[in-house]
């Protein structure tokens, strides 16, 4: 069994390679719009905050995707009815120490969802609340999504 605490370094070396990242498209700014929810061609996320949640949508452009690379992996049910397993390289931690992860309900688009942790061993997440079995959830770039999400370039 490896040590997790390089693991816990990950998501502050993603947000510091999303905040890098995300202000190289800034060099070749286009115009602004007038609405937050329009996506110019140029633009590589649209972000939609949910006014009663404050959980965004993050609809990225298909060179957003490729450039991040971003990698999906399926929840999987626990040995209870009540358990959903996921990778543990999916779990991401807020500055409250909360856990989340980021579903993509449908191509190019992704979510942040809360996860209650049971526990983790080997890799693996046992938790007693977030996405269902079988919801696809982001395994590499969820920082990059959280980065975006909370707009840390600027």
């Amino acid at each position: 069994m490896t040590s997790q605490k390089p693991l816990r370094r990950l998501p502050l070396a993603a947000a510091v390679c999303a905040a890098l990242l995300s202000s190289l498209p800034a060099c070749a700014a286009t115009p602004a719009s007038s609405s937050s929810s329009v996506q110019l061609a140029n633009d590589p996320a649209k972000v939609e905050k949910n006014a009663s949640t404050g959980i965004a949508k993050i609809t990225l452009n298909a060179r957003a995707v490729q450039r991040l690379q971003l990698k999906t992996d399926t929840v999987k049910p626990g040995a209870t009815g009540t358990e959903v397993l996921l990778p543990y390289a999916s779990l991401l931690y807020d500055a409250n120490g909360k856990t989340w992860v980021y579903t993509n309900p449908e191509e190019r688009v992704y979510q942040r969802q809360a996860v209650t942790v049971a526990k983790v061993e080997a890799g693996v997440v046992t938790a007693t609340a977030g996405p269902p079995a079988g919801t696809a959830i982001v395994t590499v770039g969820a920082a990059e999504l959280f980065g975006a999400e909370f707009d840390t370039a600027h």
